[in-house]
């Protein structure tokens, strides 16, 4: 999936690769005193409290002549900044501002691609100079940074987050304009709980070897499918026991082919037994579905032979309730393999799901709520010191990914942020998808010690 991308940009050894490797969380780029270093763009990945985007590390901006090698690597970061979608250009703060900083802040002005300046080193007193200066570059306040040591990264979460989220909107509405993207649908369970049959009955064709015997599928299977005119790809797994039983090496491998296809998945079904209910196994895959941050629907198979069949369906759920905290609101439905009563019901939902699990709220919207939230339920004040939550955003989506901003939320409570993540879930609409709260006091990011 196409991500919006960061271009980092400065003159040479002002810690461009030192925050390009922190970004990506790896020692992707060569890092060292010496000037230089870095020649070629080298892109990554990056998270940066739940937002995604590519990030490229660029060489240094030198002033030479285009035939030079110092010359052609200015040409390549050139490139760089017209082809991203927000360029962020760094300062060494100790060092001050040199004429080749301001001749590259004339040059990125004089571009289309936006500019958020960063100051980096800029912790301690000996930085505060730098980050003056830097104000006369005409492109407003820098973000203050060290890449060394991580400090700054609320500063420049804040700063990214607009640039981010236009571009993303633009490529979620142009991967619309394409058409209707297959619904990726993992089928999970313990061993023999008719997981192929299924599917089959799905394709109405006999695809998968089915039996009487537990464990016949040993690979996840992948199948492009189409329901009521809508692409599926629908994915067979290997039944999961409890890991003390697993014993055989194919076995094992055979599970962790299951578990990786989870992380393939969009929208994951747990599919029960009705003859035999819900187990503490079952809950430990559904957990595990939720950790990595997959829609889940629970699917009670086999249900033409269920007994005391709304006894089992109001236990089912109770037991999820409490089992299953992290994901209040989990779809629960029933279905027969065999004669195919639910089944349509069940792929219905799970593009329902994938749509919450994609789904992004305003942020208007989202404060318009939590000023609300906190009006019905403040925070609390541990040791007499008040919690002052600023506000909320929505840093990413599938899995929902909000961040909170405030003096001294990182000393919220548990209770209370399942509060907000359950009101979220409410108000919006995010039933049986995990969302996601990060916490960050951002006031002072270097005075470490500072209530």
């Amino acid at each position: 999936m196409p991500l919006p991308v960061v271009a980092i940009i400065g003159r040479p050894n002002v810690g461009k690769s030192t925050l390009f490797n922190r970004l990506v969380g790896k020692r992707l780029a060569l890092v060292d005193d010496q000037p230089g270093v870095t020649r070629d763009r080298r892109e990554g990945e990056a998270h940066l409290l739940g937002l995604d985007f590519r990030v490229i590390d660029t060489a240094g901006y030198e002033d030479e002549d285009a035939q030079s090698l110092p010359g052609r690597m200015r040409q390549q970061t050139e490139a760089a900044v017209a082809d991203a979608d927000v360029a962020l250009f760094l300062i060494d703060a100790r060092a001050g501002i040199t004429p080749l900083d301001e001749e590259i802040a004339r040059w990125l002005r004089a571009s289309a691609t936006p500019v958020i300046l960063g100051a980096n080193k800029a912790e301690g007193r000996a930085g505060e100079s730098g980050v003056l200066e830097s104000l006369a570059l005409g492109m407003g306040d820098p973000v203050q940074l060290s890449a060394e040591h991580g400090d700054g990264v609320a500063d420049l979460f804040e700063a990214l987050l607009p640039h981010v989220e236009r571009v993303q909107a633009e490529i979620d509405a142009a991967e619309e304009a394409e058409g209707d993207p297959p619904l990726k649908l993992a089928i999970v369970g313990r061993p023999n709980a008719g997981k192929s049959t299924l599917i089959n009955r799905m394709l109405g064709q006999n695809r998968l070897l089915t039996g009487p015997e537990a464990g016949i599928t040993r690979d996840s299977i992948a199948i492009d499918w189409e329901w009521q005119g809508r692409p599926v790809r629908l994915i067979d797994t290997a039944g999961m026991r409890k890991r003390a039983r697993v014993q055989e090496k194919l076995e094992k491998l055979s599970v962790a082919d299951a578990l990786r296809a989870v992380n393939f998945a969009e929208v994951v079904v747990l599919l029960l037994d009705a003859t035999k209910g819900l187990e503490l196994q079952d809950l430990k895959i559904a957990d595990n579905v939720l950790q990595e941050g997959r829609a889940l629907i629970i699917a009670i198979n086999k249900w033409d032979v269920a007994q005391d069949a709304s006894s089992l369906f109001n236990g089912v759920k109770a037991a999820l309730e409490e089992g299953l905290a992290q994901a209040k609101g989990i779809t629960v439905l029933t279905v027969s393999a065999a004669t195919g009563k639910g089944v349509d019901t069940l792929v219905k939902v799970g593009f329902e799901t994938r749509d919450a699990w994609s789904r992004r709220v305003s942020t208007g919207a989202l404060n318009r709520w939590f000023e609300r939230a906190m009006a019905e339920n403040p925070p609390p004040a541990p040791g007499g010191k008040r919690i002052k939550p600023r506000y909320l955003t929505q840093a990413k989506t599938r899995p929902p990914s909000f961040v909170l901003f405030g003096t001294r939320v990182d000393q919220l409570p548990e209770s209370y942020k399942r509060y907000l993540v359950n009101g979220i879930r409410r108000e919006f609409g995010f039933d049986g998808v995990p969302v996601r709260l990060t916490v960050r006091a951002s006031r002072n990011p270097f005075d470490r010690d500072r209530d």
